[in-house]
C-alpha cells in the first residue's frame, strides 16, 4: 500500500499518534548530522548503566505448565487460607516507582533523514495495533526490505507508549528473527517491565529469559515486577516460579529486594492451608535469613508464619520453634492466638504434654471462644502418650461448649479405634452421623479397621452397609470389606464386591485388592479363577505378594508351559489412544538433555470436577508406568492432582510427535489417530461444554496442524469453527455437530462422568472464564486463513 503525503503532513500525523515520554532529551553526534534522542526514564535512572555480564546459558521456564491461557489467566477464586494470608502482592506493587531501570533512547521520526521512512513508520504505528497477530506478522514481513533495528525499536516504543503492549511484544519477537537484529538491553528491559506491570507474567518471563540468554543480568525493576506478576496470578505453580525468580534476584543479580517484596512473597508462601504450604518451609526460612542479614524489619507475621509452617512438618524441629519464640520475646512481640495454636499443633506431634498445657492456658486468657483446632490438638497429644480416656474427656468438654467440629469427631473416633475402645467408638460415631457433619469416610475407615483387627466381621459388614447409605465408599473401604469377606470364606460375596470395584471407575481395583481376592481363590482351591486374577494382574502390571507367587508357580505349572512375567512395560492400544487424547488436551512430556528418556507429567486442576474424577481413572490406567513416588501406598486414600511416569525411552515416539523441542506441536499424522476414544479423552481433559450445550476443545499448535484436525473432523461429518486467542486455538462444535460429537464419544466417556459432563456447572463456569471474548458466531479463523 503506497502513501503519498508531504513531510509536514507526516510529522503532523506522527504527532497526533504519539505522546512524548519525557521532556528530558540528550544530544549526540551521528555521522554528519546531529540526532536528538528521546530519553524515556520511566523510573529514576541516572544515565545508562554498565551492563552486568554473566556466562550465557539457556534458561528453561516451566511457565507453560502453569496456565490454561497465557493471554488471559482465569480470575482468582477465594481459597481456603491460612491465618497469615492477606493480599500478597499489594505491598510489593507500591515500590515499583522507586526501582531503577536503564534509560531507553530512541529517535523521533522528525529526526530521520528519509521522508519515505517517516511516512511508512507513521503508517505502521497507526495500523499494527488494530491487526490480528497473523495479519500483523504479514505486514511486518512486507517491510523487510527497508526496516532496520532502529525502525523496529521505534515501533515497539510507540506501542508501549500508547499501552498496546501485546503489539509491542509481537513486534519484538518478530524483530528477534531478523538477520540485522542486535540485542538491546534497555529495550528488552522496558518491554519486560511493561508486560509484567500488565500481569502478563509468561511474556514478561520470556523477555526476562532472553536477557539472561544474552549473558546479561536483568535489572532490579524486571526482577521485582516479574515476581509481583507471578504473585498476582491465581494460577497453580506461580508461587514456586516467583520463589525461583526471587532466589535468582539475590544470587544471580546481587540485588537486595525491597522489604515489601520480602513480605509479599512470604505471605504468598503461607497463604494456603498447611498441608499444601508445608513444602515452602525452606523458601520461607531463606526469606527470613535475608531479612535478618540485611537488617530489615522482621514483622510479627514472619515469626508466626515460620512457626506455623514448622508445626505442619512431618518431623517437627522443636529447637527451631523454641529459637523463633525466643527471638519474638526479645523483639517484644507477644504470642498471639494463631501462634499458640501452631505451638499446640507441634506439641501434639511431639507428644509434649507440658508444652501443650502451657499453650492451652495461654489460649484461655484470650477473649472469645477457644478455637476448635486447639481441642483437636490437645486430644492428639494425650493419645500420643497413650491416654485415650483423657482425650475422650476433652471431647466431652468440647461437646458441652457446643463447639464440636467434624475434625474433632474424626480425631476422637480414630483415637478410640486405635486403642480398641469399641463401645465408645460406636457411641461417638452415632453422634457424628446425627450431627450431619461431613465427611464421614475417614471415621468409617477407622471403625472398619478396628472391627477387622478384632475379627468382628458382622459389625464390619453392618458398618459397610451403613457407609453405603450415608456416603460414597472409596477404594480403601471396599478393600477392607473385601479382606473381611475373604477371611471368613465368603468368596461369592467377595467376588461380587470385587466386580463392583472393577466396573466403578471412581473406585477401581488396586494391587492390594487383587492380592486379597487372589489369596481367597488359592486358599479355597479355585485355581481357574485364581488364574483369571493372575492374568488381570499381569495386564495391569501389579506386583504379586511373594507368598502367593510361590503357590501360583505350582498352580500355573499344571496348566501352562510358560509363566507370564508381569514386569515388561508396553502400552496397550487403549493406553496409547488415551495418551494421544490427553496430549491434545494439554498433557506435557519432559525429556532429558539427550532426548533419550522421557516422562509424562499428569496434572489435573483441583477446581474442575471432571478432572477430579478423571485423575483416579488415569492413575489406574497408567499404574505400572508411574514413578514410585507417584504410586499410592496402602495407607493413601486419595489420588494426587499431580503425578508422573518413570523416565523411559518408550515415550520417545510421543515426545518426538507432540513435544519435539520442548513445546507442544500437532503431529503431521494426527488425522490418522483421531479415534472416538482419543476425542473423548481430549474432551474430558482439555475441553468443556458451554451453557448453550455446544462443545469447545482447547488446542495448542500450528495453524497447519489445526487445519488437519478440522479436516479430519469434517470427514467424520462434523463441521466446526476455530478461534484463536493468543497461542491457544479453540475448536467449537455447535448445534447439530455438538449432538453428533456427543454420540461419537459417549461410549468412551467414564460412566460416572456422563451425567456431569452433560450439565456440569463447574465446567461451564470454567468455560465461561476461558472462552471469554471468543465469538464462535463470527467467521471461523480457519475459514479466514483458507481464504487469505
Amino acid at each position: 500500500m503506497s502513501i503519498r503525503t508531504s513531510a509536514f503532513a507526516t510529522v503532523t500525523l506522527l504527532r497526533s499518534l504519539t505522546l512524548p515520554f519525557s521532556q528530558c532529551h540528550h544530544h549526540f553526534r551521528c555521522r554528519n548530522y546531529v540526532i536528538r534522542s528521546l530519553c524515556i526514564p520511566t523510573y529514576s535512572a541516572k544515565g545508562r548503566r554498565q551492563l552486568p555480564r554473566i556466562p550465557a546459558f539457556a534458561s528453561s521456564s516451566s511457565v507453560e505448565a502453569l496456565v490454561y491461557d497465557r493471554d488471559s489467566p482465569a480470575e482468582s477464586e477465594e481459597p481456603l487460607c491460612s491465618p497469615y494470608s492477606t493480599g500478597a502482592e499489594g505491598f510489593a506493587s507500591a515500590d515499583l516507582k522507586h526501582l531503577g531501570a536503564p534509560a531507553l533512547e530512541v529517535k523521533e521520526l522528525d529526526e530521520l533523514p528519509e521522508q519515505w521512512r517517516r511516512s511508512k513508520l507513521a503508517w505502521l504505528c497507526k495500523e499494527l495495533p488494530a491487526q490480528k497477530p497473523g495479519t500483523l506478522i504479514r505486514l511486518l514481513n512486507a517491510q523487510r526490505k527497508w526496516m532496520k533495528q532502529d525502525d523496529a525499536a521505534y515501533l515497539i516504543v510507540h506501542c508501549l507508549r500508547i499501552r498496546e503492549n501485546e503489539t509491542a511484544f509481537r513486534v519484538y519477537k518478530w524483530m528477534m528473527q531478523q538477520h540485522w537484529y542486535r540485542f538491546d538491553y534497555a529495550l528488552a528491559t522496558k518491554l519486560a517491565d511493561y508486560m509484567g506491570k500488565e500481569r502478563k507474567f509468561s511474556k514478561c518471563r520470556e523477555v526476562f529469559d532472553d536477557i539472561i540468554n544474552q549473558g546479561c543480568v536483568p535489572s532490579e525493576s524486571t526482577f521485582h515486577i516479574l515476581i509481583v506478576a507471578y504473585l498476582s496470578a491465581p494460577i497453580q505453580g506461580c508461587i514456586e516460579e516467583s520463589s525461583t525468580i526471587y532466589n535468582r534476584m539475590i544470587q544471580l543479580g546481587g540485588y537486595q529486594p525491597r522489604l515489601s517484596l520480602h513480605n509479599s512473597l512470604f505471605k504468598a508462601l503461607v497463604s494456603k492451608p498447611g498441608d499444601l504450604s508445608k513444602h515452602h518451609l525452606k523458601q520461607a526460612e531463606f526469606i527470613y535469613h535475608n531479612l535478618a542479614t540485611t537488617g530489615l524489619e522482621l514483622h510479627k507475621d514472619i515469626y508466626g508464619g515460620l512457626i506455623w509452617l514448622h508445626s505442619y512438618q512431618d518431623t517437627v524441629d522443636k529447637e527451631r520453634i523454641m529459637s523463633l519464640r525466643k527471638e519474638m520475646h526479645q523483639a517484644g512481640i507477644e504470642e498471639e492466638r494463631e501462634v499458640l495454636v501452631s505451638i499446640l499443633r507441634a506439641s501434639s506431634k511431639l507428644g509434649d504434654v507440658m508444652e501443650a498445657e502451657r499453650s492451652w492456658l495461654k489460649l484461655k486468657s484470650f477473649d472469645g471462644s477457644m478455637p476448635s483446632q486447639a481441642f483437636v490438638y490437645k486430644m492428639e497429644v494425650y493419645a500420643k502418650v497413650g491416654n485415650p480416656m483423657k482425650a475422650f474427656e476433652i471431647f466431652r468438654e468440647m461437646e458441652q461448649l457446643n463447639s464440636i467440629s467434624a475434625a474433632a469427631y474424626q480425631t476422637i473416633i480414630g483415637i478410640l479405634c486405635k486403642f480398641e475402645e469399641v463401645t465408645l467408638a460406636e457411641s461417638v460415631m452415632e453422634g457424628f452421623i446425627k450431627s450431619n457433619l461431613k465427611p464421614l469416610k475417614p471415621a468409617y475407615v477407622d471403625l472398619m479397621n478396628m472391627f477387622f483387627n478384632l475379627s468382628l466381621h458382622d459389625k464390619l459388614e453392618l458398618t459397610f452397609s451403613q457407609c453405603l447409605e450415608k456416603c460414597k465408599p472409596n477404594r480403601t473401604i471396599y478393600s477392607i470389606y473385601l479382606n473381611s469377606l475373604v477371611k471368613v470364606g465368603n468368596l461369592d460375596r467377595a467376588e461380587e464386591i470385587f466386580s463392583q470395584m472393577q466396573t466403578n471407575g471412581e473406585i477401581g481395583v488396586s494391587a492390594r485388592s487383587c492380592n486379597i481376592i487372589l489369596s481367597g481363590y488359592l486358599l479355597s482351591g479355585d485355581y481357574l479363577k485364581a488364574e483369571k486374577i493372575y492374568d488381570l494382574m499381569c495386564q495391569k502390571k501389579y506386583d504379586i505378594d511373594p507368598p502367593l507367587m510361590e503357590k501360583l508357580d505350582y498352580v500355573l505349572s499344571l496348566s501352562r508351559k510358560e509363566i507370564k512375567k508381569p514386569v515388561s512395560l508396553k502400552l496397550s492400544k487403549e493406553q496409547r489412544e488415551i495418551l494421544v487424547g490427553l496430549l491434545l488436551g494439554g498433557l506435557e512430556i519432559e525429556s532429558d538433555e539427550g532426548r533419550k528418556n522421557h516422562r509424562i507429567q499428569f496434572e489435573f486442576h483441583e477446581d474442575c470436577s471432571t478432572h477430579s474424577r478423571l485423575r483416579r481413572h488415569i492413575h489406574e490406567q497408567y499404574h505400572e508406568w508411574l514413578h514410585p513416588a507417584s504410586k499410592l501406598s496402602d495407607s493413601d486414600t486419595d489420588i494426587p492432582y499431580k503425578f508422573c511416569t518413570v523416565s523411559h525411552s518408550y515415550f520417545g515416539f510421543y515426545a518426538d510427535q507432540f513435544w519435539p523441542r520442548g513445546h507442544p506441536v500437532i503431529p503431521n499424522l494426527i488425522h490418522r489417530w483421531l479415534s472416538p476414544r482419543v476425542l473423548a479423552y481430549w474432551y474430558m481433559y482439555g475441553g468443556c461444554r458451554i451453557s448453550s450445550g455446544d462443545f469447545v476443545l482447547k488446542l495448542k499448535g500450528s495453524r497447519e496442524g489445526v487445519a488437519k484436525i478440522v479436516k479430519s473432523l469434517r470427514e467424520k461429518s462434523m463441521s466446526c469453527k476455530v478461534k484463536r486467542k493468543g497461542r491457544v486455538y479453540w475448536i467449537g462444535l455447535l448445534g447439530s455437530n455438538a449432538t453428533w460429537f456427543w454420540k461419537l464419544i459417549e461410549p468412551f466417556i467414564l460412566d460416572d462422568l456422563k451425567d456431569s459432563l452433560q450439565a456440569d456447572s463447574l465446567n461451564m463456569e470454567k468455560a465461561a472464564n476461558e472462552t471469554y471474548n471468543i465469538n464462535f458466531d463470527s467467521q471461523s479463523d480457519s475459514d479466514e486463513e483458507a481464504s487469505s
